[in-house]
């Protein structure tokens, strides 16, 4: 029984302590890319790989009723578009990143078809936000992010030569309000409108995360407690089968509150001297002999000793 009880503990604790999850709200990057071609797409097959297996995981993990919460999270953001009149197969965070990315993608375009500069294969495409925005992509944003920002250096060398891709939104776009170049202008307003929703996405898809993983570890939680109650039971049971002079019900429960704390010395107490939880019931003890002699108050001793050999040997 104590042992039992010390597991329950141990996974109610381990939940709780799995519980307290940090949010995290990543930043989108923007940093110099290093690879070539090959390699990019080298890691790109390595990233698909481990988001399979990622997700496998997760499915495992998730719950039906967690799987429809996000599903249903899913078809909402969809009705709130139809209501607004933007009908689309993305939901509405992931709609607002591939929007700004396309504006993006059309300044950049019409930049190199300006200045006669050949234009990259770029890699986002809009199912690959479907059904919802995954954290891996933003390697492959960071890729088509450089190779516009490359079709821009080679089209403005000298104006843009101190324009940093890193620097804070308000800056970047102090900077679009100045220039009078409206090719310019658009893709500086279209880089920071990308980024912030880039972020908006990651943001989304923790909560969606941390909303999934708080359902599941509520639901092991209740089920634990539940596996406890149902414990307690079967020991209350057993006691009044037995017809001991003692209210079992008081008993159990009192040895499950100490044993919280201190679940072998709640043990201990519990099959030596059990009355500590709950008081023998001299009047309710059977007279021997027939009834010719009638229960004294040491009597309550025997009976607590007995009591406690049965506990010591209970399977419930």
């Amino acid at each position: 029984m104590s042992n039992e009880l010390e597991e329950l503990d141990k996974k109610i604790d381990e939940l709780l302590k799995n519980a307290d999850i940090e949010t995290v709200q990543p930043k989108a990057s923007n940093g110099k890319d290093t690879t070539d071609e090959a390699t990019s797409s080298s890691d790109n097959d390595d990233d698909e790989e481990f988001e399979k297996l990622l997700q496998e995981f997760i499915s495992s993990e998730i719950t039906p009723d967690d799987t429809s919460t996000m599903i249903n999270d899913y078809k909402d953001s969809v009705v709130k578009q139809e209501q607004n009149g933007t009908p689309s197969k993305l939901a509405e965070e992931e709609k607002n990143l591939f929007d700004a990315y396309s504006n993006f993608i059309k300044s950049a375009e019409q930049i190199a078809k300006k200045n006669k500069i050949n234009l990259p294969k770029f890699r986002i495409k809009e199912e690959l936000l479907l059904p919802r925005y995954k954290p891996y992509l933003n390697q492959d944003f960071a890729y088509d992010t450089l190779r516009c920002w490359d079709i821009l250096i080679k089209a403005y060398p000298s104006r843009v030569q101190n324009i940093n891709p890193g620097a804070s939104d308000e800056d970047l776009l102090n900077y679009a309000e100045k220039v009078t170049d409206e090719d310019l202008q658009m893709f500086i307003i279209s880089y920071v409108e990308t980024l912030i929703e880039l972020e908006g996405c990651e943001i989304a898809y923790e909560k969606r995360r941390l909303k999934a993983k708080r359902k599941k570890i509520e639901k092991e939680i209740v089920e634990e407690h539940q596996r406890r109650v149902e414990k307690m039971k079967k020991y209350i049971n057993a006691i009044e089968d037995k017809e001991f002079p003692v209210n079992a019900e008081r008993l159990v429960n009192n040895y499950f509150k100490n044993a919280a704390r201190d679940a072998d010395g709640a043990y201990k107490v519990l099959t030596n001297n059990p009355a500590t939880f709950s008081p023998i019931e001299v009047s309710k003890i059977k007279d021997r002999f027939f009834g010719l002699i009638k229960a004294k108050p040491e009597d309550g001793i025997r009976v607590n000793k007995e009591l406690g050999n049965f506990l010591k040997n209970l399977k419930a």
